[in-house]
């Protein structure tokens, strides 16, 4: 890849490398080195970053619920995860692409009261 120098002009304009580009809200949006590295970034209303793609080929999408929380995760390389919360916020259950998944219980008081994967173990989490 052709380095380019680590300060041109196109159009009339000069950048200077790196190159980053940031949206209103102070978000990474673009970012360009001078070797031709370059990644783009979108995020949702709430800042949360939801799309990633470089010039290598990699990419990842992430999705939230309306708490913030992350519950959908994957990547261009095969790999996903998916997540799910109670009403508080405590991770309630968890899978991905690599066949594992967990499942959590809480008392009224978010404490973990129970544990079960798919690795084989199972707790029953008592509070002293």
């Amino acid at each position: 890849m052709k380095k380019l120098s680590e300060t041109y002009t196109e159009q009339g304009i000069a950048f200077s490398f790196p190159i980053e580009i940031k949206d209103e809200n102070g978000n990474k949006t673009y970012f360009e080195t001078s070797e031709g590295f370059w990644s783009k970034y979108d995020y949702d209303d709430n800042g949360n970053e939801t799309f990633f793609e470089n010039s290598e080929g990699y990419w990842s999408k992430i999705k939230y619920d309306a708490n913030g929380n992350k519950t959908y995760f994957e990547t261009s390389e095969g790999y996903w995860s998916k997540i799910k919360y109670d009403a508080n916020g405590n991770v309630t259950f968890f899978e991905n692409s690599e066949d594992y998944w967990s499942k959590i219980k809480y008392d009224a008081n978010g404490n973990k009261t129970y544990f079960e994967d798919s690795d084989g173990q199972r707790r029953l989490l008592v509070q002293a």
